[in-house]
């Protein structure tokens, strides 16, 4: 088994759109209706909102690679493109169905914090939908802590994200 991550570029927009449409509906589509997925699939993930945030300085996406096959891919979010200046958001940890439960979440959660270590970055925090109990399980483990809550609109339907953070501590 070999686990690469390299940068995701505006030359693999095309991928990146099809890996987001298809993860996204596989973990949320039993949950929600198909119109209200259907308009926010449309809205998220069309090739212009994606180019925009491919574009954007202070976002950087990393695909993950399982055997040399895309298993799917980070986003995180500093500076303007977040809404806490002092800190790193995860804003995307998407796993293809076929590649989950081999250990590559971790892995890309591991370069989230390899980030913020190298920018001196003291919290790292997401968002997660809060029926999501398997992302929940997992952040937990890896050290996050429910530290607030927001509304996140999925068509006409609010819906609550759980606010997670971890704090960095320096290395000793």
């Amino acid at each position: 088994m070999t686990v690469t991550i390299k940068e995701c570029t505006r030359e693999n927009l095309q991928l990146l759109q099809e890996i987001s449409v298809e993860t996204f509906n596989d973990t949320f589509k039993d949950q929600n209706s198909p119109e209200n997925m259907q308009a926010y699939l449309e809205r998220a993930f069309n090739a212009n909102q994606l180019e925009k945030e491919l574009s954007n300085t202070s976002s950087e996406f990393y695909f993950i690679l399982f055997n040399e096959e895309i298993a799917g891919y980070l986003k995180v979010n500093r500076n303007d493109a977040q809404s806490e200046n002092e800190s790193l958001e995860i804003e995307r940890i998407y796993i293809r169905s076929k590649y989950q439960r081999k250990g590559l979440g971790k892995h890309l959660f591991n370069k989230a914090m390899e980030i913020a270590i190298k920018q001196k970055i003291k919290m790292i925090w997401l968002g997660v939908w809060e029926k999501n109990e398997n992302a929940i399980d997992f952040y937990e483990k890896m050290g996050f802590v429910q530290t607030g809550a927001h509304s996140f609109h999925m068509g006409d339907e609010e819906q609550i994200d759980f606010i997670m953070t971890k704090t960095l501590t320096e290395p000793s």
